[in-house]
């Protein structure tokens, strides 16, 4: 993995080589590291303006959550339930700075990678198999297409409240249809967010039918649309980010479980942190350029080490007992389904890999346990004790029966 070294001292993760579909390296395949150092500083210096996500205080487990599902998208997203005015969009919108890069193909709409579509490209058959074909076939497909490949940040995109089934699945081009006479398709916001995040703003106030749709998209990673005769499926696999206040109205159980992770956000009460949080707010509007300049190294060292956790992901090892008293805890909560055991299971595993740690531990589910099961118990109005605690309890006396505590 190549590395070049920052003025702060940290070293910078260049693109590897795996990301491009197992190449040798990126001069072979046409993309050398300075054009794509040269990519990442332009972009570096159109960063989104958002409030430093690194300033913002509190919220541990939001930030966390927001990390391990980037290192791991098949955690599935993460629900944020608080009051108004606590910092929820805040958050999310200052995560964007911090998302890593994808290799897409130039001007595609959704975002797809260049080798998901290598079979295109014609190549001389070979008796040879394995890796070494692949290989070739790889850097034949990136140095004949190279100008066609571009790197850009990860999308982050807002379903607004109010978004009509044609906005977020997409249209026919009316346009087109009238003075080309043909039809052609107008993606919506599920293409643009594939491979990216979809950010739901008050989800629990989303219309029933496009929940459905939210739903069906999430499970499957693809959308269908059918519409004035034209038939289209194109991929949205997308991280599903919802917020909502519960004063408002709860989030129905079928989106509540699609969610693999779950955090609360509760307004700060000491009057000195109080304080400090509007001083920073106000400190910031008076002086924003002021204020990304003195977190953007270290945002950026947070970026790349996201990235390094990317690919750490799959070397990590899980124990097999670790396994076994995970699903024991589960059983014991009396949970719905099996989609618990495997998101707990993926948000340790990426937790270690944030930790450059090469195996899972106890301490890794104990601190995304109840990010992951908290919202999976059934409610039962006599229950006087905090699902939170619960989750506490049931974890020890789990995890104790396989002597790991």
């Amino acid at each position: 993995m190549k590395q070049e070294r920052r003025r702060w001292g940290q070293p910078r993760l260049v693109i590897p080589p795996t990301k491009l579909g197992k190449l040798a390296s990126m001069d072979e395949a046409g993309l050398n590291s300075n054009e794509f150092q040269k990519s990442n500083e332009a972009k570096t210096k159109k960063a989104r303006a958002s409030f430093p996500f690194l300033a913002i205080q509190g919220q541990e487990d939001l930030k966390l959550g927001m990390i391990l599902n980037v290192i791991e998208p098949d955690i599935k997203g993460i629900l944020i339930i608080g009051d108004r005015g606590t910092g929820k969009s805040t958050t999310i919108r200052a995560f964007a700075n911090l998302l890593p890069d994808i290799v897409v193909v130039k001007g595609d709409p959704y975002n797809r990678a260049p080798i998901s579509i290598r079979k295109t490209v014609p190549f001389q058959a070979s008796k040879s198999v394995g890796e070494n074909l692949v290989h070739r076939v790889h850097s034949s497909y990136l140095r004949i297409q190279s100008d066609r490949i571009e790197v850009k940040p990860m999308p982050l995109v807002d379903l607004p409240l109010g978004a009509t089934e044609d906005r977020i699945c997409g249209s026919i081009n009316l346009e087109r249809a009238v003075t080309e006479g043909e039809k052609a398709f107008e993606p919506g916001l599920l293409a643009k967010a594939n491979r990216g995040l979809l950010y739901v703003d008050e989800v629990n106030l989303l219309d029933d039918h496009l929940v459905d749709i939210l739903l069906d998209a999430s499970a499957s990673g693809y959308t269908v649309v059918e519409r004035e005769g034209v038939s289209v499926r194109h991929p949205s696999k997308f991280i599903l980010i919802g917020s909502g206040n519960p004063e408002e109205g709860e989030v129905r159980p079928q989106l509540l479980d699609r969610f693999g992770l779950y955090t609360q956000i509760k307004t700060v009460e000491q009057p000195l942190l109080r304080v400090h949080i509007i001083d920073s707010r106000v400190d910031y509007d008076d002086s924003e350029n002021v204020w990304r300049n003195n977190y953007w190294a270290q945002e950026e060292y947070l970026k790349e080490k996201i990235e390094r956790a990317q690919y750490l992901y799959k070397c990590v090892e899980l124990p097999e007992n670790l396994k076994q008293a995970a699903s024991r805890m589960c059983s014991a909560l009396n949970v719905d389904g099996l989609r618990a055991d495997l998101v707990i299971c993926r948000a340790a595993k990426a937790l270690a890999a944030f930790n450059e740690e090469n195996t899972v531990t106890v301490e890794h589910f104990k601190r995304v346990s109840q990010l992951c099961l908290r919202h999976r118990l059934r409610k039962d109005p006599l229950e006087l004790i905090d699902s939170g605690r619960r989750v506490d309890d049931l974890f020890a006396v789990s995890f104790e029966e396989s002597e790991l505590v």
